[in-house]
């Protein structure tokens, strides 16, 4: 096995993510590509990362195999890649090497480990509110309710995409219309409740991609997609928050 990457972001930020959830994960490589599927500990968000063979310079895998690592320790070694670098990822007697080359060449040796947690596959959701946006908005509006409360609410109907956020005294609201930049289908007015927590970890996907894709349904699971064509899918699954009262 060796990979090669010269748009090294597509790894770097991406790792850097997605340890924000978990720490302990799988990378499967294919043919096709370097997967990741995994669960956050709270069994509350689920991340889905696919990294694709024509997004390398060089991608020479014979054998489907399965490096299971913590992502801490390669976000450490990732943070040395400058912006000129390329670097290539091996499979030497059980360990993972990172090489990257500039105006010097680096090797990183770490260790693979055993990962207990059964093996997660993603779910087959449907969804009855689809909204196509800029990655910014999502994160301004974000951002912006962040300053009210703990959760948000996401409400889309045909006209309007409302994303709140409300204490004992206070409310925040940012309203996205659909326009030449952003879409919305909703058969019906959808209205659901997630952590901002998770969604601040989460939105950090608009480094990769300029676009994201919502989706949810009354009460249901949250799906965020940042796809990049022929290169990358940085995708997240938000459990609702449901209220008691």
């Amino acid at each position: 096995m060796k990979l090669t990457i010269a748009d090294t972001k597509f790894l770097k930020d991406s790792v850097s993510i997605i340890a924000d959830l978990v720490t302990d994960v799988r990378f499967r490589v294919t043919k096709n590509g370097l997967e990741l599927v995994a669960m956050d500990p709270a069994n509350v968000a689920m991340v889905v990362y696919k990294l694709l063979s024509s997004g390398f310079v060089e991608y020479d895998v014979k054998n489907e195999r399965v490096l299971a690592i913590n992502l801490n320790d390669l976000k450490q070694v990732l943070r040395r890649v400058k912006p000129n670098d390329t670097l290539t990822l091996e499979n030497p007697e059980a360990k993972l090497k990172v090489t990257l080359k500039g105006t010097s060449k680096r090797e990183f040796l770490l260790p693979l480990i055993e990962v207990e947690e059964k093996e997660q596959k993603v779910p087959s959701l449907k969804f009855s509110a689809t909204i196509k946006t800029d990655a910014s908005a999502i994160n301004d509006a974000i951002e912006d309710v962040d300053i009210i409360g703990e959760s948000v609410a996401f409400i889309a109907s045909a006209k309007a995409f409302q994303i709140s956020s409300s204490s004992e005294l206070s409310k925040a609201e940012v309203e996205l219309l659909p326009d030449e930049r952003t879409s919305i289908e909703a058969k019906e007015e959808t209205r659901s409740k997630y952590s901002i927590e998770y969604l601040k970890k989460m939105i950090q996907g608009a480094k990769l991609a300029d676009k994201v894709t919502v989706q949810f349904s009354k009460d249901y699971p949250l799906q965020l997609d940042y796809t990049v064509k022929d290169r990358m899918q940085l995708m997240f699954i938000l459990a609702p928050r449901v209220d008691n009262d």
